[in-house]
């Protein structure tokens, strides 16, 4: 079960919202992953100036998470506690630019990829080998096929825990392997990308090659969260799973991939529990073949109804 704590009162919170207030709002379907509980207050704001008022009069003590496209996230079976903000479509415009574009935190990353590549702007067409969303995107510094976040972002806006409007530049956020540093509580609004006048034709061939590749290296078409762990240091997490018998393994509905044994499936019935339980004996078993500790890329959010055994 959700873990007891104070709530507010439900016409307070939502007191003054254009946009959706849903308690105890079911998650699994939303997610990739397709597990978890629900939310305790699932709110969807209509646009920044709503979503700032929120947040202006959410207490301090009020826990609160962020959730995109939920494509790179475990939900854990006890739910999340507190409120959970999902942007919708009033944070997913693309501005184009002479040299880059504007993109809402709601955007898809292969979205804003497509529009780049229809308005001859290359550099950015990395994005369309990511699943999930700009904010995301930032969130997490993701990266792949050459390119990453941290080499294409001019500044991003995020929306104070205060309620206030604040520009950072990427300098700001100190970028590193599949991390940013935003402000605690902070919410992505949107993000300005650098980009560079291109040939179509070449862009296109870009996406066309990435898209191929993922399709021929990962299951995409399988309820998954993308790459579980973080390759160490000059290394390789699947190469490291594979040499340690992990791949093809199961634990109740879960499996790992055998196309990419860096990525966690939900074979049909899977708990959140399997999921993460699985992880985590793909960290023990690495750890004993090779003393390397995996970490996580895969967020794990909410109430766990298991008694995790983490590796330290």
């Amino acid at each position: 079960m959700m873990a007891q704590r104070a709530r507010p009162d439900p016409d307070w919170l939502h007191a003054g919202l254009r946009g959706r207030c849903e308690a105890q709002a079911p998650l699994a379907a939303g997610s990739w992953m397709r597990v978890g509980g629900a939310a305790e207050w699932l709110l969807r704001p209509a646009d920044a100036e709503d979503l700032c008022a929120l947040l202006g009069r959410l207490p301090a003590s009020m826990p609160l998470c962020v959730l995109g496209a939920a494509s790179n996230v475990i939900i854990r079976d006890g739910g999340i506690p507190g409120v959970v903000l999902r942007l919708g479509r009033g944070f997913g415009a693309v501005e184009i630019e002479a040299d880059g574009l504007i993109a809402g935190a709601a955007a898809r990353d292969a979205s804003v990829a497509e529009a780049a590549a229809a308005a001859g702007l290359a550099g950015l067409e990395f994005l369309s080998g990511i699943p999930g969303s700009i904010g995301g995107a930032v969130a997490m510094n993701a990266g792949a096929y050459g390119g990453d976040m941290a080499s294409v972002l001019d500044w991003v806006e995020i929306a104070s825990r205060e309620g206030e409007i604040v520009r950072l530049a990427a300098e700001a956020l100190h970028f590193a392997y599949r991390s940013a540093s935003l402000p605690p509580g902070g919410v992505v609004l949107r993000a300005r990308l650098r980009a560079r006048p291109g040939a179509p034709a070449a862009i296109a061939a870009r996406m066309a090659e990435i898209r191929a590749r993922r399709t021929a290296t990962q299951p995409v078409n399988a309820r998954t969260g993308g790459s579980t762990f973080r390759n160490p240091p000059g290394m390789r997490a699947w190469e490291l799973i594979e040499a340690a018998g992990g791949r093809g393994l199961t634990r109740g509905g879960a499996a790992v991939s055998t196309l990419h044994c860096n990525f966690l499936l939900n074979t049909g019935g899977a708990t959140a529990a399997d999921l993460e339980g699985l992880g985590e004996e793909l960290r023990r078993l690495v750890f004993a073949a090779s003393g390397v500790r995996l970490e996580w890329e895969i967020r794990r959010l909410g109430v766990p109804t298991w008694p995790a055994e983490s590796l330290a």
